[in-house]
């Protein structure tokens, strides 16, 4: 093993935040250094070049003082070495050796990194300061401490593969069952236990332990449903439905537009028929060409939502991550090969208690199991993992929710503590699919089964039974072993496999797809088999496995993430080996089809030591056989609640405790870390204006580049609802979904379709009660009326936290439990019919007179019962909110798309958490207007004031011109709606005023307000990333002269100056991409739309001489994550040029050619700029590393254009234009003042950011990474290269910028660059 020391690995705040913390727990800790250390794995002998090139690869990271970089490692203080968990493979490894191998460096055989931590004390170091020092230093769940750097080599140790076990239940009977249950963490039920001892007693022989975890896996309340499928007995009668059948009954009365509903991974509707733009795949046959272009054809949608909340509960960013990861699978592996999309997440949790920032209804600190992590943590580190994964696949995350509740509340089993100890982390989204890929095909016999993805590893044994158990139940130990690990890099690559088999068409060689999420490959092939209604011989050794030592059960039944079980035809094997060679994907021939339905999974290891003992050896009827169904049942009761009591209650005092509540509060903090521009296809995120404002109320994409159709999604939930009437909780979830996405143009009502996702403490008192009405109002009732169904869903119900409390000295105090309200949440999806007509709650103040209109669908009821006032009070009350009339809603949709329809509507947006004032406001926010706030209609009293302002219940506020108010408020009239009426007008100041009878109830800022409903975002912003840049952030709304985002173009934007060369021969652009890039598509479309023949060139490709550079006039390299970014952004793909003779002198050749150019973006800008020894005139470009946030900034930013010889910005001088900003390593570093003096005089900065005022900047977040004077886009003398961190492919269309001007109706205004390319070309 080889040990090389690296870069520093805590920036300056992060060093000071860990020192402050540990000293928290240790008081007399005088210093604190960290460095990088990584470890190599090898055969033989380096020889002095290869460690040489082994030693460059591994110089990475940021340099200057800004990074808080170290002098030497001091010897002095305790040496913490913190590794990744013995026995795993960290995802920074399995891309660090990728790296190595693609460098020429085969004697690799695997690079891992930890962390070398030097903790000085002023005294002797005690062991209960080691302790503490270790719990502070690493996650248990993923890492390791070690004393000494030698004992890093157990981390490439290779131990014998371990047995197979087996339950004596021959000799032992049920007892041996029963205790193997509770040892392996099976989470059997008594009947289970009793149909598997009958089925093996049948069989004559004793189950391996393999057999029982695939069978508990497989017949998992996360797998099976088993309480929706469950036959109900209420108050002694039997029902005639099951909660499924139920939810069934949705599709049942309202099939249209569905084209798979149950069956699948994911749920398919019908979509638009557009152009499918893609390359041609390279199958390996002679004189291909991956030229892209496009299929005019159905664009289908498909549609899934997920959960995740043991993992997350756990561990936060591995538990988010891999939720997001497992439901990208789902869409992928639909029919025989999907396309995701756009993502969504969401989040309940408990009380978050931020330190300093307590909230007063969250003043008592209630506990927690010691290893599940507090809201506060969860809420820190989940939503960057789930961020972070959507962000290095290449899926925006358009829209999420987050609420906050833990309270004691009255229910069935008396008062006790309700909340989210147990989080909700909610991960879903949708894609395309092809009309012919939509239903699975046959598997033949002989079909060959793939495992395609990553490798087994020793990681999330038993998860599927452990999230089916009730938090704290099972043992820490299990809780441990169900922690998974996530590596979005290879996902990526197995995605980029399935684009490549659905772009076949017809020839698609997937006949049979499932991914692997819950119980790992012992639940996925099972089921790929009999879902093709097959049987399959396995074997056990040709699985692809990172870790040999495991025995057959953690081979076969550990959930080790990002992989795919499929089936191929024989004769198509070549085919689809070829896809997967180019794209670097891994994949693995581990069975074959049969006909009789049997599974065998033999493991040739133990055959070749004469242990003919088979790990599986089962008749598929006993793994899927039906053991006796679950019954469940109930007697009514009602709950005699409290009313609210709120008297002299103080307005403000109210308005500002709503506004912090962070269900109200904004968003902001989690959105930003979630790249919402990828694909080009985005519509509407969730920023709203020129100020970009986290308050739109639906996400929008266009189904193709060439279209405004397209689809839309949107949530709601009402948790809080549901302890007084979960009923009505229910309904308000699926209302809100549906008011949520009345702001884009919809067709019709039925169109929609909803993904319904219950949460709940299943068998707690009053629980099963409150489920079954629920359901029963949503599927026997709810949307039969609506016209609306339910094709596709999921349920945790084991939403309760229950521990034993423990004194300082170890004896317990008491039982403790936590249970979680009844939780519905609803997505809603739709096919759109023009994204340009999406609707924003940005008050429009173009106007010169307009009304804002109150829509109220609660009739003037105004109950507060569940609601976020109530809430910051600690009450519940007795009296909710409810849809009282479906026909309303009905009525209320068809309006506002006739509406909408017309242009007569201005701005709108739905009313919800937080009730009409937080609806107002919001819209005051998005514009940054003031606010007049008449309640003269809505109230008679001013104590009736509060019921009116903070009531959720449903509606919506509308702007429209005053020209028009009467005919609006004729036509809601005319469709039975007669609570409707003006409640406001916009003004110019900021001030916003309440009234009644021109009395004054509450009298504040716009700035003011926005400032309290942005803090609880700033906290938590500034406790995760850097805290002076969120402080500058927060400190941005103090600017009421804020001008907000323009554009200032000049040319003109709509101008075709390629035209003339629309006939002529389109000169090819090779459109390069690394494992790991993922903006590829949008950019290759940008290039084609300006008369360009787009061809995919793989790094691959070049690396292996399938492809060489002098045959294209451009090079483009993408934007994405190459390899992960893990030896820095860029930082690979570039070295994979630099160290291969091969592609060096291809991309020499190429720069130095006079009739070529180049663009690098993003990730390709990194690459590029990390070339500067091929690229003539580059000597004094920077390289780019982390952002002074320290944190991936997705943003729309303002950038000038420079006097500059850059080809590609031609013309745009002197511009000043919004644009997408989606990076983690952006900061320009120079290599000393004098280089970056040298740039500034040279004339070869051709980007740079701007405030919204026109200044250059370096102020966080208008210079989102810190760039030193606002650099951000430079080129050579020649100006034939051109780099840029910002994505300009991303918004060449209109319809794609979160903001443009009005009369931006077709081209955006970076267009024009990749135009310039063609006009230079001639």
């Amino acid at each position: 093993m080889l040990e090389l020391r690296g870069a520093p690995a805590l920036s300056a705040f992060r060093h000071d935040k860990l020192l402050a913390e540990l000293r928290d727990s240790v008081a007399d800790i005088d210093s604190l250094h960290a460095h990088f250390v990584h470890f190599i794995d090898h055969d033989g002998e380096l020889s002095d070049d290869d460690l040489s090139v082994l030693k460059q690869l591994l110089d990475y990271g940021a340099r200057d003082e800004a990074s808080g970089a170290q002098t030497a490692m001091p010897r002095e203080g305790q040496l913490f070495l913190v590794v990744p968990r013995i026995g795993t493979q960290s995802p920074w490894s399995s891309k660090a050796t990728d790296i190595a191998h693609n460098c020429g460096l085969a004697g690799i055989r695997r690079i891992e990194r930890g962390i070398a931590y030097r903790v000085k004390l002023k005294g002797m170091l005690s062991e209960k300061a080691f302790k503490r020092i270790i719990a502070g230093l690493h996650d248990r769940m993923t890492e390791t401490v070690l004393a000494d750097a030698s004992d890093a080599a157990r981390l490439f140790a290779h131990h014998a593969p371990a047995p197979l076990g087996s339950v004596d239940i021959l000799e032992g009977g049920r007892e041996a069952l029963a205790t193997a249950n509770v040892e392996l963490g099976l989470a059997l039920a008594d009947d289970e236990i009793d149909y598997l001892l009958e089925a093996f007693q049948g069989l004559g022989r004793n189950p391996t332990d393999v057999e029982l975890m695939m069978f508990a896996q497989a017949n998992s309340e996360h797998c099976r449903h088993k309480i929706f499928n469950a036959d109900w007995v209420i108050d002694g009668e039997a029902q005639t439905h099951s909660l499924f059948k139920m939810i069934k009954n949705t599709y049942q009365a309202s099939p249209g537009g569905i084209l798979s509903a149950y069956s699948d991974n994911a749920a398919v509707i019908e979509g638009s028929e557009a152009g499918r733009f893609f390359p041609t795949p390279l199958t390996g046959k002679a004189d291909e060409k991956a030229v892209y272009g496009t299929s005019q054809e159905p664009i289908q949608i498909l549609m899934k939502v997920e959960t995740h909340n043991h993992p997350t509960a756990i561990a936060p960013h591995p538990g988010a991550a891999t939720g997001a990861g497992g439901e990208i699978r789902d869409e992928g592996a639909t029919g025989i090969g999907g396309k995701p999309k756009a993502g969504l997440t969401g989040f309940s949790v408990s009380n978050l208690r931020i330190p300093e920032f307590v909230q007063p209804w969250e003043a008592f600190d209630y506990g927690k199991p010691e290893r599940m992590q507090s809201a506060l943590a969860i809420m820190l580190e989940g939503p960057i993992g789930g961020a972070a994964f959507n962000n290095e696949f290449g899926r925006p995350n358009l829209a999420g929710y987050f609420r906050t509740y833990e309270q004691d509340a009255l229910g069935a089993n008396g008062i006790e503590r309700r909340g989210f100890h147990k989080p909700i982390m909610l991960a879903g989204g949708y894609g395309n699919i092809r009309d012919g890929h939509v239903q699975k095909g046959v598997i033949p016999v002989g079909g060959k089964l793939i495992v395609m993805g990553g490798p087994a590893m020793l990681i999330g044994l038993g998860g599927g039974a452990a999230s089916s158990m009730a938090s704290g139940v099972s043992s820490a130990d299990l809780d441990f072993a169900s922690v998974q690990r996530d590596n979005p890099e290879i996902e990526r690559r197995a995605q980029e496999v399935i684009d490549r088999c659905w772009a076949m068409g017809e020839a698609n060689p997937i006949r049979f797809f499932h991914d692997v999420g819950a119980g790992g490959l012992s639940n996925a092939l099972p089921e790929l088999v009999k879902d093709g209604e097959r049987g399959g011989r396995f074997d056990l050794r040709a699985v692809p496995n990172a870790e040999p030592g495991m025995s057959p059960l953690e081979i076969w039944c550990n959930e080790a993430q990002e992989r795919y079980v499929l089936a191929v035809a024989p004769e198509d094997l070549d085919t689809f080996e070829a896809l997967c060679r180019r794209e670097r994907c891994p994949y693995a021939v581990v069975g074959e089809a049969t006909e009789a339905h049997h599974l065998e999974v033999r493991d040739g290891h133990f055959e070749a030591q004469s242990i003919n003992t088979r790990p599986v050896d089962l008749p598929m009827s006993v793994l899927f056989g039906k053991p006796p169904r679950m019954q469940r049942e109930f007697e009514r009761q009602d709950n005699v609640l409290s009313g609210m009591m709120l008297d002299n209650l103080d307005l403000r005092e109210a308005m500002e405790r709503v506004l912090r509540l962070p269900t109200v509060a904004s968003k902001s903090f989690l959105i930003t870390i979630g790249d919402r521009s990828i694909t080009g296809q985005v519509a509407r995120d969730q920023m709203v204006g020129p100020w970009q404002v986290p308050v739109a109320d639906v996400a929008v994409t266009t189904a193709s580049f060439d279209t405004h159709a397209g689809e839309a999604m949107a949530m709601g939930e009402r948790p809080p609802v549901a302890l007084i009437d979960p009923a009505a909780s229910a309904r308000l979830a699926v209302a809100e979904a549906i008011t949520n996405l009345a702001a884009a143009s919809i067709d019709k009502l039925e169109n929609i379709k909803l993904s319904a996702n219950w949460m709940s403490a299943a068998d707690h008192p009053g629980e099963n009660q409150a489920l079954y009405d629920a359901v029963h109002a949503v599927g026997m009732e709810l949307c039969p009326a609506l016209g609306v169904a339910i094709p596709v869903g999921k349920d945790s119900m084991s939403m309760r936290t229950s521990w034993q409390a423990n004194n300082a000295d170890g004896t317990k105090t008491e039982d403790k439990s936590v249970t979680s309200p009844l939780s519905l949440v609803i997505t809603g999806f739709a096919p759109v019919r023009d994204a340009m007509r999406t609707l924003t709650p940005e008050i429009n103040l173009e106007q010169d007179e307009s009304d804002l209109i109150l829509i109220d669908l609660g009739a003037g009821h105004n109950r507060l019962g569940g609601s976020a006032l109530a809430q910051v009070y600690g009450q519940v009350g007795n009296a909710c909110p409810d849809l009282d009339d479906p026909e309303d809603l009905k009525a209320f949709f068809a309006v506002i798309q006739g509406l909408n329809a017309e242009g007569k509507l201005l701005a709108y947006h739905d009313r919800s958490d937080g009730g009409l004032l937080v609806t107002l406001l919001e819209m005051a926010f998005a514009a940054h207007a003031g606010l007049e706030i008449k309640l003269d209609w809505l109230v008679d009293e001013p104590a009736e004031a509060v019921d009116a302002l903070f009531a959720e219940e449903l509606g919506a506020v509308i702007q429209v011109n005053r020209l028009h108010t009467e005919e609006v408020l004729a036509q809601f009239a005319a469709a039975g709606i007669e609570t409707c009426g003006v409640i406001a007008r916009p003004r110019y100041d900021d001030q916003v005023r309440v009234t009644l009878f021109e009395e004054p109830l509450l009298e504040t800022t716009r700035l003011l307000a926005q400032r309290t409903w942005a803090e609880t975002s700033y906290r938590l912003q500034a406790l995760r990333d850097n805290p002076e840049c969120a402080k500058s952030e927060f400190d941005n709304l103090l600017d009421d002269r804020d001008p907000g985002l323009s554009a200032t173009p000049t040319f003109d934007v709509d101008e075709d100056i390629a035209a003339p060369f629309i006939h002529q021969a389109r000169p090819a652009v090779a459109v390069l991409r690394e494992q790991g890039v993922n903006g590829q598509l949008e950019m290759a479309w940008a290039f084609d739309r300006a008369g360009f023949e787009a061809v995919d060139v793989h790094m691959s490709d070049i690396l292996e001489g399938r492809v060489t550079l002098d045959a294209f006039k451009g090079l483009v390299a993408c934007g994405g994550f190459s390899y992960g970014d893990v030896l820095g952004a860029g930082g690979g793909w570039a070295k994979s040029v630099l160290f291969n003779t091969r592609a060096r002198e291809q991309f020499e050749a190429f720069f130095t050619r006079e009739d070529s150019f180049s663009l690098g973006v993003c990730n390709g800008c990194q690459m590029l700029a990390q070339l500067r020894e091929l690229i003539p005139g580059t000597a004094d470009w920077p390289r780019f590393v982390r952002n002074e946030s320290e944190q991936f900034e997705a943003r729309v930013a303002m950038v000038q254009v420079e006097e500059s010889p850059s080809i590609l910005l031609s013309g745009m001088q002197g511009s000043r234009l919004p644009i997408a900003v989606a990076h983690g390593e952006g900061r320009a570093e120079f290599r000393d003042s004098g280089h970056l003096r040298s740039m500034q005089g040279s004339g070869q900065i051709a980007l740079r950011y701007v405030d919204n005022h026109g200044q250059v900047t370096t102020r966080y977040p208008a210079n989102p990474n810190g760039s030193p004077s606002g650099i951000t886009g430079l080129t050579t003398p020649d100006g034939r290269v051109t780099i840029m961190m910002p994505h300009p492919e991303r918004v060449v269309r209109a319809v794609t910028n979160s903001w443009r001007p009005a009369e931006w109706q077709r081209d955006g205004a970076w267009l024009r660059l990749f135009r310039n390319a063609r006009v230079w070309l001639g």
